[in-house]
């Protein structure tokens, strides 16, 4: 049987320190420069914002909030929430998806790259902190266990961290390559997959991801 002699799933303590970065974009056109030229960790930070609380405005991706309410480009910001985050393999994927409708705005609208915004985007970057937790998983029914006892931020990091940090081929990898290699169990893994992160908050990522495995729960 697959997996039979896999190693456990290994839970990590995870926590994070934000750094306000010295960019700042005050135009359109700024935006994308700083997007193109920002850190790994700024590109996650803004993305998945909105998986780390309840998003306080219309759009989960701080690029997109303010593309709305600082240059008052609902399209744009439309366009941009509508990226498909879960599809991108890499960061760099990503980040070049972001970019992308940005880009396509200013080489038809030429003039909005120079328009001044309400007020500026500043560039924060999410300083990774993790260290092995000290519990493991070796069945399904343990890994449910240890995911209903994470903290949010170590949850953040199994979740998104992991998932769209590394280049996985979808956000919740770090618990569904597990399930499908170690377990055997790749229809479950499945079901991880296509839960979409970017419009959930982490309670809500939680309840999702256990949703996803309960009906194959062993007694």
């Amino acid at each position: 049987m697959a997996g039979r002699d896999a190693a456990p799933f290994a839970f990590v303590a995870a926590s994070y320190l934000v750094r306000v970065c010295h960019t700042r974009a005050r135009t359109l056109g700024e935006l994308a420069d700083g997007m193109r030229t920002c850190s790994d960790g700024a590109i996650l930070l803004h993305t998945f914002r909105g998986a780390r609380r309840s998003p306080s405005g219309a759009f989960t991706s701080d690029f997109a909030q303010w593309i709305l309410a600082s240059c008052h480009e609902a399209a744009l910001a439309e366009r941009l929430e509508a990226v498909d985050r879960r599809a991108a393999t890499s960061v760099p994927a990503l980040r070049d998806a972001l970019v992308a409708p940005i880009a396509d705005h200013l080489a038809r609208v030429p003039e909005a790259a120079g328009r001044a915004a309400a007020a500026p985007f500043c560039f924060c970057e999410a300083l990774d902190l993790h260290v092995p937790l000290g519990r493991s998983a070796a069945t399904l029914r343990e890994l449910a266990d240890g995911i209903r006892a994470l903290d949010l931020e170590t949850l953040h990091h199994h979740v998104v961290r992991v998932g769209a940090g590394i280049g996985q081929e979808a956000a919740t990898a770090d618990f569904s390559r597990w399930i499908a290699d170690g377990l055997g169990l790749p229809g479950v893994a499945a079901r991880l997959d296509r839960i979409d992160i970017a419009t959930r908050s982490l309670d809500d990522l939680r309840r999702d991801i256990l949703g996803a495995i309960r009906g194959d729960l062993r007694p």
